[in-house]
């Protein structure tokens, strides 16, 4: 992530998952929100620390740029979605969100 930074910029760095294939990417989603390079990397290689601006640019600022999409005037769309309000319901009950990958998994031999 530092040499994808470092050299490309955040603005040029896009959110992608395999989820179709290995179910919800929350996990993954939550992960990257709490990552952070290390100071050690920092220090040796001259990266610099994600800002919230960096993450917002790369979960989604940045494609919404190349797809033409305004986000301020996507988002007001979705306030009165039948979505927006189970997860408004959802919020009000303080509900811990279940954050398993759901979909095909090996059974032991």
């Amino acid at each position: 992530m530092g040499k994808l930074l470092r050299h490309c910029g955040s603005d040029h760095v896009i959110w992608g998952t395999d989820c179709i294939w290995w179910g919800s990417p929350q996990w993954a989603i939550d992960a990257f929100k709490r990552f952070q390079i290390s100071d050690e990397l920092c220090e040796k290689f001259g990266y610099r620390k994600l800002s919230k601006d960096d993450k917002a640019r790369i979960f989604g600022l940045n494609a919404a740029r190349l797809y033409a999409v305004d986000p301020s005037k996507a988002r007001k769309g979705l306030e009165e979605d039948s979505l927006s309000k189970i997860k408004l319901a959802y919020r009000h009950q303080r509900l811990q969100p279940d954050n398993a990958a759901h979909g095909w998994v090996r059974a032991e031999a």
